[in-house]
Parts: C-alpha cells; structure tokens; sequence
C-alpha cells in the first residue's frame, strides 16, 4: 500500500490501467509522514533497550522501501527530548514570520518561472537551479559517496532552489546543496545522525 505512492509522489496522478482503456485521474499532493524508530517506539538513539532484540530497529524501518524513500524530498530524524528540553525557553522564529517569507519565496518562483518549484518540469528546474561552481562539485562529491540516484539528484536541486528563493537570492550556492544534501535519508536502517556518518563527512 505504501508502495503505491511512489507513482502520484512522481508524476502527480493516477493512472489506471485495464484491457481496453486507461484513465488518469488528477492526484497531487503533499505527503507528511512520520513514523517511530521501531516497534517499541524507542530506538538506540533513545538509550533505552529495545524489548523485541537488537535488529528491531533495521527490521521494522526496512518496512519503508528505498524506492519510496528516493521520492521524498525532505527526512528529518528528530532525537529525544528531553525534560530539560521542555522546560527551555522557544528559540527561533516565530511563525508569522516564517509563513511571511514561504509566501514571499513562492510569489518569487510564479514571477520567475510561472509556477512554484515543486511543479517545474526537470528540464525547466535545470535552467534556473544551477549551482555556483562550489556547489556544483558538492553536489558531484555527494552524488559518489552516497550512491544517489538521478531522482535524488534532482530533488536536492529542487530542494536547494527553494533553499536560496527562501534567502531571498537569486542564484544556488553551496550552502544551499549543503542543507538539500543533509535532508536526503541515506539509509532505512539504523540512525541517521549526519555528523555521525563516514560518507557525508567524506562529502563536507
């Protein structure tokens, strides 16, 4: 069942298929998902000792395929809080001001391309998403270290155009390669701490 997003996550519709016909419906949308580490809701990131044995967390993450992961453009592993997290004080800005810039940045991809980045066609996302030459050969070292196919290729631009249209610039630069490249999920089992991992500090 989850599988069968991948075609929508991909083309926007849904294309249905008998003996003497097809029909495409309409689909696009946007996937929010969440998920626990494993089966017990902890994870080894937690401290605590996993109940079901120490593969609970590669078996029950593996459940989410590599394919479906490849067309998710943003993965964020959010670590424990913890009690004193709570009691801190909010840091950051507030969301006013954070929906004041998104609305900013998308009047800014229909000015420029007629359309938000996110429905560009690649060959349309190619002309205006195109690195400076630092960000191009970040781009090149993380495309070898990890493995990325021409799909993630693809969306890190797409996620590293709307990066810079949210700074407000006008072209990409290698901070923006840099934070696309640290939200691509690498691995389906076991955590997914960047700073921890051999292939991304290869690649930074």
């Amino acid at each position: 069942m989850l599988d069968s997003l991948r075609q929508p996550l991909e083309t926007g519709d849904v294309l249905i298929a008998r003996a003497n016909f097809h029909v495409r419906y309409p689909a696009r949308f946007q996937l929010v998902a969440a998920m626990n580490p494993c089966r017990c809701g902890y994870g080894r990131a937690s401290g605590r000792t996993c109940g079901r044995g120490p593969n609970c967390e590669e078996v029950y993450q593996a459940r989410i395929s590599g394919p479906l992961l490849d067309r998710m453009d943003l993965s964020i592993e959010l670590p424990p809080v913890s009690p004193s997290d709570l009691a801190a004080p909010g840091v950051g800005e507030d969301t006013a001001t954070v929906a004041a810039r998104i609305a900013e940045a998308r009047e800014a991809q229909n000015a420029r391309a007629g359309a938000t980045n996110a429905a560009l066609a690649d060959a349309d996302l190619t002309k205006i998403a195109t690195p400076d030459a630092e960000g191009t050969a970040l781009l090149s070292r993380a495309s070898e270290a990890l493995n990325l196919s021409a799909r993630a290729y693809m969306r890190i631009l797409r996620v590293a155009r709307t990066l810079a249209d949210l700074d407000g610039g006008n072209s990409v630069k290698r901070r923006h390669i840099a934070e696309a490249v640290s939200f691509r999920r690498r691995n389906t089992a076991g955590p997914q701490h960047s700073s921890n991992h051999p292939q991304i500090q290869r690649v930074f």
